[in-house]
């Protein structure tokens, strides 16, 4: 029985774990990106660095050929000149020089081996660096979206739903008055004798009461005919 109830404690531990993390999985994920973003800026700075220290010995590789080349040159007169002993010592130093230039020249192919390792891996990791971002930024708005729904399901519909029947209304409402205007009006003018003899006159019962276009021209074209 005790070995049970330890084991519920540790899957109780367990499941609220899994329950913190599943509910800040966004939060972890922007930290690990973060993370990840800050140990390739890291190894940009560590290739960074080897080049530098390449160079450095590139250039010191350059000096031990110059240097080597001219005691050999000085040698060789040394040794024309019969000074053995001092031909021997700048041998010691030839060979000692050339030694040091025979390490520095696997240096360079260390470095360079190293480096362009470092800079292959470092080509991917940005690119999965920037997989990683996309992925995060669409998860993000994923997760918004699903917030939204689960804090107040159906909550924009709703909203949407009644703008539209307060729309609605209010349509409904402007054509009510529009229609009460007209009908006032109609109820005016039907007892109004001005408006009733409008009405005939329109309707062409009788002479018009107002004079038309074609009245007038009629009127000028005979007033014209006369003057002549």
């Amino acid at each position: 029985m005790l070995k049970q109830f330890f084991a519920l404690v540790r899957g109780r531990s367990y499941e609220a774990a899994e329950t913190v993390v599943d509910r800040n999985a966004l939060v972890i994920l922007r930290q690990q990106i973060r993370d990840c973003a800050d140990a390739i800026a890291a190894a940009r700075r560590a290739v960074a660095i080897a080049i530098a220290q390449n160079e450095q010995e590139v250039s010191q590789f350059k000096k031990l050929v110059v240097r080597i080349d001219d005691l050999e040159k000085r040698t060789i007169a040394a040794i024309e000149q019969g000074q053995n002993e001092l031909a021997r010592e700048a041998a010691e130093t030839i060979a000692m020089l050339e030694a040091e230039r025979d390490a520095s020249s696997e240096a360079q192919k260390s470095f360079s081996t190293e480096i362009e390792r470092l800079k292959r891996i470092i080509r991917v990791s940005e690119m999965r660096l920037r997989e990683l971002q996309r992925g995060q930024r669409i998860v993000a708005a994923v997760d918004s979206t699903q917030r939204l729904r689960e804090s107040a399901p159906g909550s924009s519909l709703s909203a949407l739903k009644d703008a539209e029947e307060t729309l609605l209304r209010l349509r409904t409402r402007q054509k009510q008055i529009d229609a009460t205007a007209a009908a006032m009006a109609e109820m005016e003018q039907s007892g109004d004798p001005a408006a009733v003899s409008e009405k005939l006159a329109a309707a062409g019962c009788g002479a018009p009461l107002r004079s038309s276009a074609d009245a007038v021209l009629e009127r000028l074209t005979k007033t014209m005919t006369k003057s002549t």
